[in-house]
């Protein structure tokens, strides 16, 4: 196969040859080797007569570093041109940038995850008969750009050398609705702004940017549902019913959507890159553990991060790990990283470490009445505590692992001043706490309600007196009555000494997730609403309790 419809090749001028040098300095990354110029507007076919449209970056150098694939939906303009390809190119690799199906110019119909198997392997039988290719290729990219690569790896391609997948799903539905309840913020605000990211006119989008946070907001707040995100979305996303109306995790609608089956087969090394605050947090971390378990060559790097910030506060890290790992992996050059994994410690700096997680002793701490949280088990005739969630005024979500702005670290104080909040906060450490791990939540909990949900978060209270997220868990038990046990997220934290643990619980974070309305109806079309009242037992009916990963000092490297 060939090239088609290319536009002339442009080079780097001064202009972008500075900028280029300014952005290494500022990302503290290893010099230029070379120039390069873009090939833009390159035909890549597909096997049902499709094209896809790629700009393929060529360094001036007689000897490359390799070639690089980069797939994405995003466009191939900036940011995306320079964090994963003109920074490369300039290294002395051939990056190969391109539009999936349905976005930026290339053909078809964009249904998001469904065609990238077989788009990728089509895109890799092109690769490797162009008179540039190198022999061999890794895959770069976060985020869908991740996605793109699990789906290639599900069927690995020969030339395929190594992987770097940042914040990349491989199971959109346990992203979707892994908790029991729909990630509705994160995948409704996510298909608005995908559905109007082509809209011309650069002014008018930085506008809608602006907008489309109240008008997601607005119609997360509306009632059914499905008639509130139709007005939203309009003749855009049609997707997105579609998810909302497949629950069951055994749907066949879900197979188009996963690609599970990459981390059995894949077997070229792979560097994975994750935040502490990003929405696939999670997969990152199974990810990583299948990997290992199959003795694949892997490596974790967890930056104290949400999910836009790796293209901010966390791109030097991620380009610098990303180019120490191209040079051993398809380079050859002796390998750099010290150890496989790498997290972030907030309130410490970043720990090396043999594997994650780490080992921690298990500390318990009870949850008590009168809010309080201590290391010794409530009385067995203690008292329970109740609050009344109300779907007509759900708890809001304050913070945490969401595709937001209003992602990340929060102030949440506010939060645990709400009549529908419990919390339970611990006297003042007397010495450093570090929790690195899995907390856990197992709550004695009953509810009026069989349709009800749980949210529950890990907090750090400072002395004075303010509070902030650390790590949250949800849960949809249903009829479940007795002790519900709630995995909450991974964390690497530091609580220093003065410090308090806050835990804190509610019916709901909306619109993190979709609210529970209380009547067992379709979210889609639901518009009643039943409040639920929740019970939880401190001693008769049971005891709730925090497990925690933890102890005075931080993990051994060792």
């Amino acid at each position: 196969m060939t090239t088609t419809g290319r536009r002339p090749a442009t080079s780097t001028g001064p202009l972008r040859r500075l900028a280029g040098r300014t952005v290494s300095r500022l990302l503290r990354l290893p010099p230029h080797t070379s120039d390069f110029r873009v090939e833009r507007g390159l035909r890549v076919p597909m096997r049902d007569g499709v094209d896809l449209i790629a700009d393929h970056y060529v360094p001036d150098t007689d000897r490359p570093a390799g070639t690089l694939l980069v797939r994405g939906p995003y466009g191939r303009g900036f940011p995306f041109s320079l964090l994963f390809a003109a920074v490369y190119a300039a290294r002395g690799y051939h990056v190969l940038v391109q539009s999936v199906r349905g976005t930026f110019g290339s053909g078809g119909e964009f249904t998001p995850m469904v065609h990238e198997k077989a788009d990728g392997a089509d895109t890799a039988a092109w690769l490797r008969d162009q008179p540039w290719f190198t022999g061999s290729f890794a895959t770069v990219g976060l985020s869908y750009l991740g996605f793109t690569q699990w789906a290639m790896l599900e069927d690995p391609p020969p030339e395929l050398a190594a992987a770097v997948i940042a914040v990349g799903p491989h199971d959109f539905r346990a992203s979707s609705w892994g908790t029991g309840s729909f990630s509705l913020n994160d995948f409704l605000g996510w298909s608005h702004m995908v559905a109007h990211q082509e809209d011309p006119g650069r002014a008018a989008a930085l506008i809608r940017q602006v907008r489309s946070r109240r008008e997601v907001a607005r119609a997360t707040a509306g009632l059914p549902l499905g008639d509130s995100a139709r007005d939203l979305l309009g003749s855009g996303a049609p997707w997105f019913e579609s998810w909302l109306e497949h629950e069951d995790p055994d749907d066949p609608f879900w197979a188009g959507l996963r690609a599970t089956d990459a981390l059995d087969r894949v077997a070229v090394p792979v560097l994975l890159v994750s935040g502490w605050q990003d929405l696939f947090l999670e997969q990152s971390l199974t990810q990583y553990r299948h990997l290992r378990d199959r003795g694949v060559p892997c490596a974790l790097t967890v930056g104290p991060w949400t999910h836009s910030q790796l293209m901010t506060k966390g791109a030097a890290t991620v380009v610098g790990e990303t180019l120490d790992w191209l040079a051993t992996h398809l380079g050859g050059a002796p390998a750099r990283r010290r150890s496989p994994v790498r997290a972030f410690v907030n309130g410490h700096g970043w720990l090396e470490l043999p594997d994650w997680p780490p080992a921690m002793t298990e500390q318990e701490m009870f949850l008590h009445p009168g809010h309080r949280l201590a290391g010794a088990a409530p009385d067995p005739a203690a008292p329970s505590s109740t609050f009344t969630y109300d779907p007509a005024d759900p708890t809001p979500t304050i913070g945490g692992r969401l595709l937001s702005p209003e992602a990340g670290y929060r102030d949440d104080s506010r939060l645990a001043r709400r009549a529908d909040v419990l919390t339970f906060t611990g006297e003042p450490l007397t010495e450093d706490l570090y929790v690195v791990g899995t907390p856990v939540v197992e709550l004695a909990h009953s509810c009026d309600n069989p349709h009800n949900d749980v949210f529950v978060r890990l907090g750090h209270v400072d002395e004075r007196g303010r509070s902030r997220n650390v790590s949250d868990g949800y849960l949809r038990p249903g009829c479940v009555s007795g002790t519900v046990r709630i995995e909450l997220d991974a964390v690497a934290h530091r609580f220093p000494a003065g410090s308090r643990l806050r835990v804190l619980v509610a019916g709901g974070s909306h619109p993190r997730f979709d609210r529970n309305l209380g009547t067992g109806d379709a979210p889609l079309r639901g518009n009643r609403t039943v409040p639920a009242t929740h019970t939880v037992h401190h001693g008769a009916g049971g005891a709730s309790r925090l497990l925690l990963p933890a102890g005075p000092r931080p993990p051994s490297a060792h």
